[in-house]
Order: C-alpha cells, then sequence, then structure tokens
C-alpha cells in the first residue's frame, strides 16, 4: 500500500491494492514516512475503510487524536464477542474509543453520570443493549479500571448510531424521542397497554428504525398510488388515520414529510400492533 499521508507516528493514510482509501494504525507506522513511500504490511496493526462517504481524512485526523491503547481495547473487545464486521468501521470506532476514553476519565476523577434512557433503550433497542454489555464485559476483561454496567446503554447507542452515517448521536437520540411518541399514539389511540417487549411492537419498531434510514438516506418508498398501498388504504381506514397522526410527528420531528406508500405501510404494521395487543 502506498502512503498518502501521515497524521502522527501511529496512523497514516495510504492507498490499498484497490485504489482505496484506507486508514492504517500501527505503533511507529509514520514514524519519518514520506507520502509515495509504500507501507511495510509487518507495522500495520489495523485497517480501516471509510464507508458511506465519510472524508478519510477527517477521520484519521480523529483517529489521530485518539490513544492507541483506547483504539485497540475497543477493537480486541469489538472481536471478543464476534463483533469483528465492526472492526473496520473508523466512525463507529472513533466513537467507542472515545466514549470509552471518557468514561475511564470520568471515574478517574470520581464522576458518576446517570444514563435515563435505560428502559428505552433496552426496550427499543433490545439486540444492541444485549450485544453492548456483551461489549462491556469484554472491555472490562481487558481493562484495570472497570466500567459501570450503566456504560451498556451510551455503547448501545453508539451501536445503533452506526447504522446511520452520521457523526454524532444526536439523530438516534432524535429518531428514540420519536418512536417513543409513536409508540404512545398508538397506545392513545386504539386504548392499549402495549408490552414494549412483544414480537409486534418489536417488528414495529423495527420498521421505523429502517424508515428512519431511509429519511436519513432519502431513499422513501415512493411508488405513486401501488396496488399494495391502495389495499391497505382501504382494508384499514383507521390505522390509516393513525398513520397519518405518525407521520405528521415525524415531520416535526426530522423534518421529511413521508410518502404516501410510507404512510401505507406504517399503517399495515399498526394494524398489526393493535391487532395483536387488542
Amino acid at each position: 500500500m502506498e502512503l498518502v499521508r501521515v497524521f502522527n507516528n501511529n496512523v497514516v493514510l495510504a492507498k490499498d491494492d484497490a485504489g482505496r482509501d484506507v486508514i492504517l494504525t500501527g505503533r511507529g507506522l509514520g514514524f519519518q514516512a514520506r507520502p509515495g513511500q509504500f507501507v511495510d504490511p509487518a507495522q500495520i496493526v489495523r485497517i480501516f475503510v471509510p464507508a458511506d462517504g465519510r472524508d478519510p481524512d477527517h477521520l484519521a485526523q480523529l483517529l489521530a487524536g485518539i490513544p492507541p491503547e483506547h483504539i485497540a481495547l475497543v477493537g480486541s473487545a469489538l472481536a471478543d464477542v464476534g463483533l469483528d464486521s465492526l472492526t473496520q468501521n473508523p466512525a463507529l470506532i472513533i466513537a467507542l474509543a472515545d466514549h470509552v476514553g471518557f468514561a475511564l476519565r470520568r471515574i478517574a476523577v470520581g464522576m458518576e453520570i446517570e444514563y435515563p434512557l435505560l428502559a428505552e433503550v433496552q426496550n427499543l433497542y433490545a439486540e444492541e443493549y444485549a450485544r453492548a454489555a456483551a461489549l462491556l464485559i469484554a472491555i472490562n476483561t481487558r481493562s484495570e479500571t472497570q466500567l459501570p454496567s450503566a456504560e451498556a446503554v451510551g455503547i448501545a447507542l453508539h451501536l445503533v448510531n452506526a447504522g446511520f452515517a452520521t457523526g454524532d448521536l444526536s439523530y438516534t437520540y432524535t429518531m428514540t424521542g420519536a418512536i417513543q411518541q409513536m409508540v404512545s399514539v398508538i397506545k392513545q389511540t386504539f386504548s392499549l397497554d402495549l408490552d414494549p417487549g412483544s414480537v409486534s411492537v418489536g417488528r414495529f419498531v423495527t420498521h421505523l428504525r429502517y424508515l428512519f434510514v431511509r429519511i436519513h438516506q432519502h431513499k422513501q418508498l415512493d411508488q405513486k398510488h401501488s396496488p399494495i398501498g391502495v389495499v391497505i388504504r382501504a382494508t384499514y381506514p383507521h390505522e390509516v388515520q393513525c398513520a397519518l397522526r405518525l407521520a405528521s410527528l415525524v415531520e416535526l420531528r426530522l423534518g421529511s414529510p413521508l410518502t404516501d406508500d410510507e404512510v401505507s405501510y406504517l399503517a399495515l404494521h399498526v394494524a398489526r400492533v393493535a391487532a395483536d395487543q387488542s
């Protein structure tokens, strides 16, 4: 691989054999190195491949500002719990390493923090929370300083955020608040006592998460007057009215109106939740 830019002794930007920009880390990798030189493969510890149009220079600069031991800690912990596929995601590694580093500093100075979203994260993002809990155990196994169990909430939110091409958690927090409100609207509309752990609510939340990804990527379903959409609207008029309320909430929260197709599919999932819980 040909070296493109040196950020510090441990982080460089290079071109791989396919011509892609890749971020390489390894102790002493950038020491006295010059652009145009070939990188010694024996010195490379990790290779990060920027995706989703992220600026490789910016990501490399962020990585260069994080202690190498924190990057190594997070990367090794991810591998320990079978999340090897995430170890090449530079945005996630940066976010997790920065989170862990800040948590360690808080403990060192005796600062405690409470995560008010514990119940919401456990219910809305059960899979990510389970992974985060396992990841926290792996981190603590490799670290002298033990992070409290509450840190699983913050780690889980970073795992959720990895599904979006965002640089911070703001979109994930917005999405979490929107989901909570939407579930509440269904409760009130159909006078239901929803079980957050039920299969139907889980399916609904999964649908919403993919919907928010489509909104973020500007790829909403948009087949004008699709046959299935027409059938859904004719079959579930009450659920469609509820879905329109949910669509207004989404537009208010995310600033993006939903297409007719998205409203129709939203109504179908509302109908499933109402039928399963009634």
